[in-house]
């Protein structure tokens, strides 16, 4: 994967509609437990291009899901933490791997369609009020990891997978921060190693891991005041929208 160059073109308007994303995404996800890595390639994508956003978002997700952890630590449910990972370690560094043989059209065709398609997964998900055990949770692990590997945006199917295992509320939120930040170790260790970790990628990322510190407190102190039916809607349009954006950018690109 050759990271565009683009990055010496952002403004430091440009740098603060990056962090003022980021703060937003981490106060949506800290109440309900997705939607940093579903949010940020919505402005990273226009600035970047899309072959940097997951690797920019893995690494800043280290900083996200460790302040998410901080916050939740107690409420975590450690054996779960430990079933996933070892379920999905493999596949996680599959996926990164994949995904560093990406073009840009290809990884914005892949995001694109991620997001999108997150969007009904998680209502099918939740209607059906699907129950599984340790078995299914192991088995749906590893499916997991090939797509939190090379994807953005796929937090909703850990958290649509820790539900039907039956942890809720908070429970659910710190143990996907938990998870979160193993698969993310193993993903910057394969995108390390496949040269796409620069410098540019690692300030953004830098950045937006540090915005997200203060929004995952925010969160906490809001958790039990709004109503998630109205910002899981905002999210659900926007998502969609940005989706389909990237996906006719990179069918453009395709076709010259």
């Amino acid at each position: 994967m050759t990271i565009v160059s683009g990055f010496a073109d952002i403004s430091l308007l440009q740098l603060l509609l990056v962090a003022a994303m980021a703060l937003f995404a981490s106060i949506i996800g800290g109440l309900a437990g997705y939607g940093t890595g579903a949010l940020m390639p919505l402005v990273l994508v226009p600035l970047v291009g899309a072959e940097p956003v997951v690797p920019i978002i893995a690494i800043s997700a280290m900083l996200t899901n460790a302040s998410r952890a901080l916050a939740y630590v107690r409420h975590a449910d450690r054996r779960r933490v430990l079933i996933v990972l070892a379920c999905a370690a493999l596949t996680t560094a599959l996926g990164a791997y994949g995904y560093t043989r990406l073009t840009n059209a290809g990884a914005a065709l892949v995001i694109g369609t991620m997001l999108i398609l997150s969007v009904p997964l998680r209502r099918v998900l939740r209607r059906r009020d699907v129950r599984i055990g340790d078995a299914g949770l192991a088995a749906g692990s590893v499916g997991y990891g090939v797509l939190v590997g090379g994807t953005s945006g796929s937090g909703v199917i850990l958290l649509s997978l820790l539900m039907a295992a039956g942890l809720e509320g908070a429970a659910v939120i710190a143990t996907d921060a938990m998870i979160s930040l193993g698969t993310g170790l193993i993903k910057i260790s394969v995108f390390g190693l496949a040269g796409a970790v620069t410098a540019q990628v690692l300030a953004l990322a830098l950045l937006i891991g540090g915005m997200a510190v203060p929004g995952a407190f925010l969160a906490r102190a809001f958790v039990e005041r709004m109503p998630l039916q109205i910002h899981a809607a905002i999210l659900d349009a926007a998502v969609i929208t940005g989706g389909l954006v990237m996906i006719s950018a990179a069918a453009r690109q395709l076709m010259v």
